[in-house]
């Protein structure tokens, strides 16, 4: 009877067990997914492109059959264009008279001027570390969460953005210049760490950075860099608010997407390229999924359609688009036909989005010559995933591979079908099949490209990209061997363990960064000085401004009006503040010529008793020894005042006067006309230097807080969360 008894309780017991087991089991694997998926960093975009622009996939070339040619140098470069998605171990490199715009987040984002060189070291949630090799790039970094790293990494020392603001990173001269234009920043070298606040400029000496140099921005140079960079960033929206410096700095957040676009309220901010789609297209309220994204298109229009795909390492095959604003919509979200119009559906605002090389589904089809895709649905399986360096895949989820069902094989012309010869092409219209839906039944649909043989051996033997460019040897020698300095080291990711080796990453010393640097404070004595600091930032400007008309110039040749209208305004503004700087040299001139002769007149002051006194006792004597030797012999007049200047004076000028008494009533008393207004000449001239010295002297403090002025100083604060 009690083993009848035990045995139910048991039974529960062991259902329990199982139960509880099962729940570790699950909750374990969810864990283990989770842990997984944060180790494949996150993805930037390159937003424009302005001239020729080369980008290197370095970790492509690093796994590649030919991995020991490639050490030695010879990785191939190719043309970077806009949408083209970014990671951790790429390039970007731009050439003479060419630039670039970067968007590495929603909200942060970075413009490269000419002969620049980028490399990406880490970037996912929580870090964003870059590598600046070569050139100067602007920073424009609009939010960041709390304990957040955003570094720039130089040859002489880290950068590390503490708030959000606009940055000028340059190298020149073997040296870096950090210009603070909104925010605050701090310089980490093997020297020690600094801060740079708002307004103001640090360089760095020296490959041991142990000569710093702080001072402040010339308001004139300042206010062209963010006049320029917000007329490149924004050209569709900028109206030129920014001309000036302190019209910068008394509203800095006006363009800041976050606050301007409608899209930041219905999709996460963090996505980069949310802001293009307003521009190009409209939100509407779709039943059955809220709020969605319509582009502007014509009707037949299908997603993942016009543009090519590239082979991406570790993302495999990744979809470009040449639409303007085709980058949010083909690597975040889904894709619904409703009512025969084509809607983006985004993820919800406030989860973190999750980078997609493509969110499309292949189709392995009988044609062996053909391959097919088509866009995911709300609700389709994905599973994200990355190669290896032998092109084996790791799944981050487990997700079938192979779904039974998709929602948008049943929409008519959804499915895009191309020879696998323009797989690694921009798709032209004419060669899109049109596929049968009853044979569409019959193909099994797969989520991971590579498991289509068409594309594996595409994807192995490397048989489609773009076009090439060759960098000079010298340049790609300096690119590839010039090691940077970072405050951390870059973690490691699972398909490049060599990251920190194969990109030159040194990491400063842990004792170093509490250290101190030796900063030379140059910020009063520049304004003290009458001089213009930022040099090396006036170059900057004026090379920017010679590209920006450059381009300008080569659009109005062929008929834009919109672009002779800008050259214009360009030119004006160039003509107004050349007469700007040579008002300021001539004041800057004039002030130093007063502050000599108030230097020269302080001296004379300074011993008012001493040359009164001396001219009292010379007078008499000059007054009657020339009467005498004009009477008897000229000559002798021009001997004797040189003897009398020469005359030795050991004793004070109070006891020559009291020697001698009677010299002054009796000078008093000739009554020579001629002599008396020689003297009162000579009386006064001394008498009108003296109060227009004082008038200078009275002149010259207020000169200071007005060249303090243009520093730019007040208290900056974020730009918001997203």
């Amino acid at each position: 009877m009690n083993n009848i008894r035990v045995w139910p309780h048991l039974t529960i017991v062991a259902v329990l067990c199982a139960l509880i087991a099962g729940l570790g089991v699950a909750f374990y694997l969810k864990h283990e997914q989770t842990a997984q998926a944060a180790e494949l960093p996150n993805a930037a975009r390159i937003q424009r492109v302005d001239g020729e622009v080369a980008f290197l996939n370095d970790g492509l070339y690093a796994n590649d059959a030919n991995r020991q040619a490639n050490e030695v140098g010879q990785t191939q470069w190719v043309t970077a264009t806009p949408n083209q998605p970014f990671s951790v171990g790429d390039r970007i490199y731009t050439r003479d008279n060419s630039r670039a715009s970067l968007a590495f987040t929603g909200r942060n984002f970075a413009r490269l001027n000419p002969n620049t060189a980028l490399d990406v070291i880490a970037l996912d949630d929580r870090r964003t570390q870059l590598a600046l090799r070569d050139g100067s790039a602007i920073f424009d970094v609009g939010y960041l969460a709390p304990g957040e790293l955003f570094e720039v990494g130089t040859p002489y020392g880290a950068v590390d953005f503490d708030q959000p603001g606009l940055y000028n990173v340059g190298l020149s001269n073997g040296s870096a210049i950090v210009s603070v234009l909104s925010g605050l920043a701090q310089v980490i070298g093997l020297g020690g760490s600094g801060q740079i606040g708002k307004g103001e400029m640090l360089t760095l000496l020296g490959q041991t950075a142990a000569q710093v140099v702080l001072s402040r921005l010339d308001g004139r140079n300042a206010g062209y860099l963010v006049d320029d960079y917000y007329r490149y960033q924004y050209p569709n929206y900028y109206d030129g608010r920014y001309n000036s410096y302190d019209a910068y700095l008394n509203d800095p957040y006006y363009y800041d997407p976050y606050r301007r676009s409608a899209s930041y309220q219905y999709a996460p901010a963090l996505i980069p390229g949310l802001y293009d789609l307003d521009y190009y297209g409209d939100w509407q309220n779709v039943s059955g999924y809220g709020y969605a994204w319509r582009p502007r298109v014509d009707s037949g229009w299908v997603p993942y359609q016009e543009g090519y795909w590239i082979n991406d390492y570790p993302y495999g095959p990744t979809w470009v688009s040449s639409e303007p604003w085709g980058y949010a919509p083909y690597h975040y979200g889904r894709w619904a036909n409703v009512g025969n119009q084509w809607y983006w559906i985004p993820d919800a605002v406030n989860t973190t989005p999750l980078y997609s090389p493509a969110l499309v589904a292949f189709l392995p089809l009988n044609d062996a010559n053909q391959v097919g895709w088509v866009p995911l649905a709300p609700g389709d399986p994905y599973a994200p995933r990355y190669y290896d360096a032998n092109w084996q895949p790791y799944y981050l989820t487990r997700t079938d591979v192979a779904p039974t069902r998709l929602v948008n094989l049943a929409v008519p012309n959804a499915v895009t079908v191309v020879p696998v010869d323009y797989f690694g092409r921009q798709i032209d219209p004419r060669v899109i099949t049109r596929v049968n839906p009853q044979m569409l039944a019959q193909v099994r649909p797969v989520l991971d490209p590579l498991l289509v043989t068409p594309l594996r051996n595409a994807v192995i033997h490397s048989a489609w990209g773009r076009g090439k460019i060759d960098l000079p040897p010298g340049i790609a020698k300096k690119l590839f061997e010039t090691p940077v300095i970072t405050s951390v080291a870059p973690p490691a990711p699972p398909f490049r363990k060599d990251l920190a080796r194969a990109l030159r990453v040194e990491p400063i010393p842990e004792k170093v960064k509490n250290e101190k640097l030796k900063i030379r404070d140059e910020r009063q004595g520049n304004e003290a000085r009458g001089e213009t600091p930022g040099r090396e930032q006036a170059a900057q400007t004026d090379a920017a401004r010679k590209q920006q008309m450059a381009e300008l110039a080569a659009k109005a040749a062929q008929g834009d009006k919109d672009a002779r209208r800008q050259a214009r305004q360009l030119e004006q503004e160039q003509r107004k503040q050349q007469l700007e700087v040579q008002k300021a040299q001539r004041v800057s001139q004039q002030a130093q010529r007063e502050q000599e002769r108030q230097q020269a007149q302080g001296e004379r002051v300074g011993r008012p008793a001493q040359q009164q006194v001396q001219q009292e006792v010379q007078r008499p004597q000059m007054r009657r020894v020339p009467q005498q030797i004009e009477r008897k012999q000229p000559q002798p007049r021009r001997e004797e005042r040189p003897q009398m200047m020469r005359q030795p004076r050991p004793e004070p000028p109070r006891q020559q006067v009291q020697q001698q008494p009677p010299a002054r009533p009796q000078v008093m008393r000739q009554p020579r006309p001629e002599p008396r207004q020689q003297v009162q000449q000579q009386q006064s001239a001394p008498a009108a230097k003296q109060p227009a010295a004082k008038q200078q002297v009275k002149q010259g403090p207020p000169a200071q807080p007005a060249a303090q002025s243009q520093g730019g100083g007040g208290k900056g604060k974020g730009k918001g969360k997203p």
